[in-house]
């Protein structure tokens, strides 16, 4: 059972709408934990996220049984976590000393009568990992609109208008650069690695590893040859890295036979476990052998592989071989994520294009702008960079804002010259490059590289990614306002007196 926030009877507890944040600092923290609080304290606000959080995290779930950590905990550590861009280490040390953030928590530092609440590492990532997507978009959606009211008062305006710009950058995965060479011995390590944990768990179950750690050994004296004959290259390059590349391949097929073998003998056991890691094992000897044909078709042979038979990872096999065309030509192992703003710098949409391109991209977003934003909103303009250029797709976006930034490729004709030079198309033009100052941002707020593990796990970290980004300039806003407040209380005060 799971309750919304934490409740306490105790005589010294502080109740979140009361805790104090030293605002006069340029940590990235405050804002974060005052946008939290605003949402915490704002009845329709605080009533809007916890039905989701409820809808998601338990669902049809009996409110019964023990009491888990409460779905406000869940939400802010999550959101801290992506905010300060750090590991669940340092998450869980800020979680338990940290006296601001244990006040937003709603679980005090010092209490006089019990001891403190420690969090522990296991228990925040078990509990992080329930926020899916789905539940971070819609939360994204809810934050967006309550800063959007904000405006909205400041601006005395019923109807907002919104001046849209969208680009994509590249979010690497967590992992090494690809090569045949070692990407065949991380599959050969992983498949001696689950031997042992099978053997650990059954020791008489498989037959023939006995010298296992010579086995490997072995291996990787030869694997070792092998990259270094590659990477440092020299006379007679070819001939050797041929010539050492036989022995390596030869251990490879012999692994591989005794691994078919193995499993087969996990077949006969009644163990989950061993059942689980056999079908593991059965994964890692697939792609063992699929590298090591590579090596054999690409240096044996001389075969040029295609690129869609390649993997970049047996970790992360999802990800992709991105080339942005930047400087120096740098490759990026990850997926693009596109990334749509409005002029108050809030993040209206995101997406992760999982084998997709920017040109394919504008339709979709703008049926899920509408969807989200069709109410109280006029659609007032949208902008893109050249990578997203269509005929079809820009005749269909000018029905529906007044005005569609969107370069051509190649040489402008005379009907894009007329267009262009039209003063608010100069404007909007200019103003598209602020999408990359709000993507930077994005970035320095853990949206850069993906530590987290599988596609699940690169869509929830990018989500609250753009959700810790949107708090934050939530609770700017929220400080703005308190600011002008202040001002105009000051004001009458130097008048009255």
């Amino acid at each position: 059972m799971r309750k919304r926030f934490e409740s306490s009877p105790e005589l010294d507890f502080h109740p979140i709408s009361e805790v104090l944040i030293n605002t006069k600092t340029r940590h990235q923290l405050a804002p974060i934990l005052v946008g939290l609080q605003y949402i915490f304290t704002t009845p329709e606000l605080n009533e809007q996220v916890f039905e989701i959080l409820e809808e998601s995290i338990m669902g049809n779930k009996n409110r019964t049984g023990r009491l888990g950590m409460s779905l406000w905990e869940i939400l802010v550590l999550g959101i801290v976590r992506l905010n300060l861009d750090i590991d669940y280490d340092f998450l869980v040390d800020q979680a338990n000393n940290h006296d601001e953030l244990r006040g937003i928590l709603g679980v005090r530092s010092n209490h006089v009568f019990k001891q403190k609440k420690i969090y522990k590492p296991q228990t925040i990532i078990d509990n992080v990992h329930l926020l899916e997507e789905q539940t971070i978009v819609r939360i994204n959606e809810v934050l967006v609109k309550a800063g959007h009211g904000i405006l909205k008062k400041k601006e005395k305006e019923e109807v907002l208008d919104l001046r849209i710009k969208s680009d994509s950058y590249a979010v690497e995965s967590n992992i090494h650069f690809p090569t045949d060479i070692n990407l065949s011995w991380d599959s050969v390590g992983k498949c001696l690695d689950t031997i042992e944990h099978i053997q650990a768990n059954e020791c008489d179950l498989l037959s023939g590893w006995r010298k296992i750690k010579s086995t490997r050994k072995a291996i990787k004296s030869r694997y070792r040859k092998v990259s270094n004959i590659h990477s440092k290259k020299g006379k007679n390059y070819q001939q050797r890295l041929k010539g050492s590349l036989h022995p390596l391949l030869d251990w490879y097929s012999r692994i591989i036979t005794k691994v078919e073998l193995s499993i087969e003998q996990t077949k006969k056991s009644s163990s989950i476990i061993v059942g689980v890691l056999g079908e593991q094992l059965r994964t890692y000897k697939n792609y063992l052998k699929k590298f090591a044909d590579q090596l054999k078709r690409r240096i044996l042979e001389g075969e040029k592989i295609p690129h869609e038979e390649k993997i970049f990872s047996i970790f992360e096999p999802h990800v992709e071989w991105l080339q942005k065309g930047k400087q120096n030509n740098k490759v990026e192992l990850g997926h693009n994520v596109l990334v749509t703003t409005d002029q108050y710098h809030f993040i209206l949409d995101y997406k992760v294009m999982v084998d997709q391109r920017d040109n394919s991209q504008p339709q979709e977003l703008v049926e899920r702008l509408i969807k989200r934003y069709g109410k109280g909103y006029h659609m007032k303009s949208i902008s893109f960079d050249r990578g997203f250029y269509s005929v079809l797709t820009k005749e269909h976006l000018e029905k529906i804002f007044e005005q569609v930034v969107m370069p051509r490729k190649g040489r402008p004709t005379k009907k894009t010259k007329e267009e262009e030079a039209n003063t608010e198309y100069q404007k909007l033009k200019n103003a598209h490059s602020g999408v990359e100052s709000n993507i930077n941002e994005l970035e320095h707020s853990g949206v850069n590289k993906v530590p987290d593990k599988g596609i699940k796990g690169f869509h929830c970290y990018v989500g609250l990614g753009v959700l810790a980004y949107n708090l934050k300039r939530l609770g700017r806003l929220v400080l703005e306002e308190e600011k002008s407040r202040e001002g105009k209380q000051r004001k009458r005060l130097a008048k009255a007196a």
